[in-house]
């Protein structure tokens, strides 16, 4: 799952993504985005929108989510009573970010601190992350609050996005569970050839473009150089040199 993303600049959106329908009035965002933050997000007609990065279940008192909703697991979007009407009522957006960041773990040992890794695109385009938004409206005041959450995909299998994020342990044993029991979290990247199709198919169509990204799309370092160490094996695909940020970290 990512907690934390550097999103697209308003002067970059339309190099980056066209001409979207930025209306008057609308919140800024900072250079960062953490949970309950105002970000950006792209709706269908090419629509901008600011809302808050978490989402609101439609029944909520306050706008305060019931736990953590900035991520949405895409296998139980449809049990979710917070994510499942925008899913089934086709409300996807895109999220322009132009990195995002992740804990990795040193020798995959949860009981090492873990080193902040920021990931951008190898090409220096933007990323165009799948999202759902939502509208929710304030009991007390009538406020109508936007407000939109990022897809995950388990990404067990990835060479580099699979060595983010904590190692399960098993409750019993206090092991390190093996590579096939975790339940490692990654956003789903939408590549442009595909950003149409994301916003306007279907839902089954939709459900297929949530696939792992190639791990070569990747630049990726410690978001503090100082701290970067090599990757092992296929994960150090597109890793950056500790003085070789290219303008991207």
């Amino acid at each position: 799952m990512c907690n934390l993303y550097t999103p697209v600049s308003a002067r970059r959106l339309a190099a980056q993504f066209g001409k979207v329908a930025m209306k008057e009035g609308l919140r800024e965002w900072g250079s960062y985005v953490a949970p309950l933050k105002p970000g950006p997000y792209i709706k269908q007609d090419a629509a901008l929108e600011v809302g808050q990065w978490g989402m609101i279940a439609a029944d909520n008192k306050t706008r305060l989510p019931r736990g953590q909703t900035n991520n949405a697991r895409f296998e139980d979007i449809l049990s979710r009573r917070t994510y499942a009407p925008s899913w089934l009522a086709g409300m996807r957006c895109l999220i322009p970010a132009e990195s995002f960041i992740e804990p990795y773990y040193p020798g995959h040992d949860p009981k090492v601190k873990s080193i902040a890794w920021r990931f951008a695109r190898a090409d220096g385009e933007a990323w165009a992350l799948a999202g759902i938004w939502s509208e929710w409206t304030d009991p007390e005041t009538g406020e109508v609050v936007p407000n939109y959450t990022m897809l995950t995909q388990n990404c067990d299998g990835h060479p580099l996005l699979a060595l983010m994020h904590k190692p399960e342990i098993d409750r019993k044993t206090g092991a390190v569970l093996p590579p096939t029991q975790q339940d490692k979290r990654a956003v789903v990247p939408i590549e442009r050839d595909k950003w149409d199709e994301w916003l306007h198919c279907d839902l089954d169509q939709a459900g297929a473009l949530v696939k792992l990204p190639a791990p070569d799309i990747f630049r990726h370092a410690a978001d503090n150089l100082a701290k970067n160490i090599p990757l092992p094996g296929n994960a150090a695909i597109g890793q950056i040199a500790s003085e070789d940020s290219g303008g991207l970290f």
